[in-house]
């Protein structure tokens, strides 16, 4: 585990995804840090080819390390659906075509829906968040899910991706409809962030 004497000032984010740059920001907010993008450095994206989630956050870490010493945040998330065999899974984020929109992947998810009979399919939001704290100094992984069941027809205004047609009975609502500051605090994302969160802070006050 690495050790340091207070946490970086700033972060290059290996993602240009604004939706995600948005959710890193607000939740570590308290570091008081900078989220750099990596597209703001001309890096490319990684190309995802892990097995698992914690797989594929380490290949977008390594290849922004490639071109950085600074302090580098990655994830990779997605949704996991019972029903569809863990689809679409890895490939969350291009699952109606190589480079699909959010809409069109939602669209395809709707139409693969259509053909089963569960109408309250059960499915789970993934996350691993890797943190590189430069240097070459070896990787610290923090994972988290988020469990509900899908409807067919989107609800809500918030979030992106799944989040209008991912139930969360807890709050009778989508993630789509909860305000940005609570799914923050509840989400598959936010709790993989809040561990960062509290090892950097830990870090800090050593």
């Amino acid at each position: 585990m690495p050790q340091a004497a207070a946490h970086p000032r700033s972060f290059v984010l290996a993602s240009s995804n604004p939706h995600k740059l948005r959710e890193f920001a607000a939740i570590l907010a308290p570091l008081d840090c900078t989220l750099i993008p990596q597209s703001q450095l001309g890096i490319d994206a990684a190309e995802e080819t892990g097995s698992s989630f914690v797989a594929n956050a380490l290949l977008k870490a390594h290849h922004v390390e490639q071109h950085t010493d600074q302090a580098i945040l990655a994830d990779d998330s997605g949704l996991e659906v019972e029903v569809l065999g863990g689809a679409p899974g890895l490939r969350s984020a291009r699952y109606a075509q190589d480079h699909g929109s959010a809409l069109s992947n939602l669209d395809y998810l709707l139409s693969r829906l259509a053909t089963v009979s569960d109408a309250r399919p059960r499915a789970h939001f993934v996350c691993a968040v890797v943190y590189l704290p430069g240097h070459r100094r070896p990787p610290l992984m923090f994972e988290s899910s988020w469990s509900g069941y899908l409807v067919r027809t989107a609800v809500g205004d918030h979030g992106f991706a799944y989040d209008p047609i991912f139930y969360l009975p807890e709050y009778q609502c989508t993630a789509a409809q909860l305000a940005p500051a609570h799914k923050n605090a509840v989400s598959h994302r936010g709790r993989a962030l809040q561990q960062l969160l509290a090892f950097l802070t830990a870090v800090g006050r050593a």
